[in-house]
């Protein structure tokens, strides 16, 4: 899997520190579907299936590095990615499950994982 990883060296001491940084969330979604990449078509072409849980588990990892203002907005953003790349939640279309997430559907899941 590819990670980010930046290197900062300071020329005149010769010393250098480097961060490894968090994988891309399309990159964790295909992690966890355990395919190759996403759909070229993925409004017909589904890759994959992810539970709940799962793209709940891909958010928390993606929590510190996003602009969300809360878990239940990553967890949207994750879904988003899901979208775009042709992976189901439990069966169903990721816009559904957003709409799902927008009538509190999924709240105590979210906050029984914000709180761990």
């Amino acid at each position: 899997m590819k990670v980010p990883v930046t290197v900062s060296v300071n020329t005149a001491t010769k010393q250098f520190t480097i961060a490894v940084g968090i994988p891309t969330t399309a990159a964790l979604i295909v992690r966890e579907v355990k395919g190759e990449k996403g759909s070229g078509a993925p409004n017909s072409t589904k890759i994959g299936n992810l539970t709940f849980e799962q793209v709940l588990k891909i958010a928390i990892a993606k929590r510190a590095g996003s602009y969300a203002s809360s878990l239940k907005a990553t967890t949207k953003e994750v879904l988003g990615t899901c979208l775009s790349l042709g992976v189901t939640i439990e069966g169903e279309d990721p816009k559904e499950i957003g709409k799902k997430v927008d009538q509190g559907v999924f709240d105590d899941a979210i906050k029984a994982k914000d709180n761990s």
